[in-house]
């Protein structure tokens, strides 16, 4: 069997900058445990697989998955999938198929090699449980105590399909300076598999409002360049002490990658309910190739 593959850097307008992604299109002869394998092949922070869809309304059904697992949702395979289908239809909108549910991408400025894609999420975040406290965050951020918080935000986990630990730091030579200890990580991050999206605001910045990283070493990752699925999730953080009406924020991720990221982040409040939420973002096509599966 033979797929062909595009490699695709999201959240950004840059090669070898934002998130790299590998969509392999036409991918329904494909086994569950093939799809993982081949995700471990490519050992990027996701793989997506492009199937044929349930409904014929729809472009297509994806199947996302870590180095290690699958997930029902994920930002960056959603920006970018869409766009490749873009870049082969010229559509303006896409519908796809998730496990977490059918997602609409609008599109905007697509060609052959680039192009823009927004969505409104499938499910808006939620609370998802308790946050640890916050000595023990600080010693697993390899930070003081006084480092954890920012403003009015204060530690909580979220969920918008995927959970994250969503953890405010000072500023963002905090954030910076954080240095992982691993140990007893699973007793202080016990749900989600124990991923983590620490963020601060940015008001020195003028190209960006936030600024965070993610760490998963459950998803089989270290460090994620730009994580979707996380800042819908911080979304919700956000609403939580946002005016009424619509707002929309930038979030920059990855630089202390050396993989600058940006993420748009949309949400509409209406009498104190978050009613929309929103995630945006560009991609640029890096290469394209053929996998060979099988004898």
């Amino acid at each position: 069997m033979k797929l062909n593959y595009l490699l695709l850097d999201v959240f950004t307008t840059e090669r070898l900058k934002g998130n790299p992604l590998a969509v392999v299109l036409k991918a329904d002869g494909l086994l569950d445990d093939q799809m993982q394998a081949i995700a471990a092949e490519f050992n990027l922070s996701e793989t997506v697989f492009i199937q044929k869809p349930q409904s014929e309304r729809h472009a297509a059904a994806i199947r996302i998955f870590t180095p290690k697992v699958e997930l029902p949702f994920a930002g960056h395979p959603t920006v970018g999938a869409a766009i490749a289908l873009g870049m082969q239809s010229r559509a303006t909108a896409v519908r796809l198929e998730e496990k977490v549910g059918v997602i609409t991408c609008v599109l905007e400025g697509v060609d052959k090699e680039r192009g823009q894609a927004r969505f409104g999420l499938p499910r808006l975040p939620e609370e998802a449980g308790k946050a640890p406290g916050k000595a023990a965050i600080a010693t697993t951020l390899g930070l003081d105590l006084e480092d954890i918080g920012c403003g009015h935000y204060e530690p909580a986990l979220y969920s918008a399909g995927v959970p994250f630990y969503l953890i405010p730091v000072k500023d963002a030579a905090a954030l910076k300076r954080i240095r992982l200890e691993r140990r007893g990580w699973d007793e202080v991050y016990p749900e989600g598999r124990g991923s983590i999206y620490v963020f601060t605001q940015t008001p020195e910045e003028r190209a960006n409002d936030f600024a965070a990283r993610m760490f998963a070493p459950g998803m089989g990752l270290g460090e994620d360049p730009a994580t979707g699925s996380a800042a819908a999730c911080l979304i919700g953080l956000i609403a939580k002490f946002a005016d009424n009406g619509q707002h929309e924020f930038r979030l920059r991720q990855g630089h202390e990658m050396g993989r600058p990221s940006l993420i748009t982040l949309q949400l509409r409040k209406d009498g104190e309910k978050l009613t929309h939420g929103g995630i945006g973002g560009h991609a640029v096509l890096v290469g394209e190739g053929t996998l060979t599966i099988g004898d």
